[in-house]
């Protein structure tokens, strides 16, 4: 099983996510639940379609971090 890290997004109406390492698989959702389900589902209908068109299906490489300081 691979982990691809995806980044939720608030916007004015809803949420938007993508994935760094999957450039153009992007999704939108109501909820924060919503868009994690979606972008579950964008990201293996891309990688689908990159293995249909004999593509490679690129490596999770990208991670998250926070970073502390005073306030």
């Amino acid at each position: 099983m691979k982990r691809y890290l995806i980044v939720i997004e608030p916007t004015n109406a809803s949420f938007s996510a993508y994935s760094p390492d999957l450039p153009g698989c992007v999704s939108t959702g109501r909820t924060h639940e919503e868009v994690e389900q979606n972008m579950r589902e964008a990201i293996s209908f891309h990688l689908d379609g990159l293995r249909e068109e004999g593509q490679v299906v690129p490596e999770p490489q990208t991670y998250s971090a926070y970073v502390e300081l005073p306030a």
